[in-house]
C-alpha cells in the first residue's frame, strides 16, 4: 500500500517559513526559527556532527519525520539555496525530486541521496511515491511548491513546528492556497520549550 503524502515545517508566529532573499536562508532569523531542532540527538547523528544532544518531544519529531520518510519533493528554488550548503552527504538520505523545468543529469551525492530533475508536478510526485514504496513522500518545500500541492489536492496531512520568533516578512507558508476547496482536521498538539507541533489531515472541502 503506497503511504501518505504530506509535508513538514517550521513556522514564525507570523506566518512565515522563510526570509525573503535565499541569500538570507543561513542567516540569524532562519537559524531562530529552526532553533527547536538544532540542539537535538537526532539532529546531529543525521548531519555526522557527533554524539550528544537533547532527546525529547523535539527529537522525536524530528526523528519520525525522517524515519517516515520514503522520498521527498521539493521545488527548484529550495534546491538552489541548498545545493551550496548541504554537505557532501544531504540530511535526505534518499531520492529527492526536484521540480523544475532545468534538463539536468541526476545529482548523485553520498548516504543515499540522488537529486532527480522532473518538470512536472504530477509526475515528480508519482516518481517519489514509487521511490518510496511503502513509506511516505515528503514534499520538502519551498512554500510555492507546498501550495501547488495543497491546491492539487494531493497533500493529505502536515505538521508545522510553530516557533516562538516573528519575521515580520518573508515567505509566507500558505501564500495563495486555494482555501475554497482545502478543509483542516487538527489531529495533534504537543509543545517543547522551544515549539508547539501541530498536525492537521487535508479533506476536500
Amino acid at each position: 500500500m503506497a503511504g501518505k503524502v504530506f509535508f513538514s515545517v517550521s513556522m514564525s508566529l507570523d506566518g512565515f517559513m522563510a526570509p525573503d532573499s535565499p541569500e538570507e536562508l543561513m542567516g540569524k532569523q532562519w537559524m531562530e526559527l529552526q532553533h527547536w531542532v538544532f540542539p537535538t540527538r537526532f539532529f546531529r547523528q543525521n548531519l555526522g556532527l557527533g554524539p550528544g544532544g537533547e532527546e525529547g518531544l523535539d527529537n522525536d519529531k524530528a526523528r519520525s519525520t525522517f524515519e517516515r520518510t520514503g522520498a521527498s519533493v521539493m521545488g527548484k528554488r529550495m534546491f538552489e539555496a541548498g545545493e551550496h550548503s548541504w554537505p557532501e552527504d544531504p540530511p535526505f538520505h534518499s531520492e529527492v525530486f526536484v521540480v523544475t523545468h532545468e534538463s539536468r543529469d541526476p545529482w548523485v551525492r553520498l548516504g543515499g541521496t540522488t537529486f532527480h530533475f522532473v518538470d512536472d508536478l504530477r509526475v515528480a510526485l508519482d516518481r517519489a511515491r514509487e521511490a518510496a514504496g511503502e513509506r511516505d513522500v515528503r514534499i520538502a518545500g519551498g512554500g510555492a511548491i507546498i501550495v501547488e500541492y495543497l491546491n492539487a489536492g494531493l497533500v493529505d496531512e502536515f505538521s508545522i513546528a510553530l516557533s516562538p520568533v516573528l519575521f515580520g516578512k518573508g515567505i509566507r507558508l500558505f501564500e495563495s492556497v486555494d482555501d475554497s476547496r482545502i478543509k483542516l482536521e487538527q489531529t495533534a498538539s504537543e509543545a517543547s520549550p522551544r515549539a508547539t507541533h501541530l498536525t492537521y489531515t487535508v479533506h476536500e472541502r
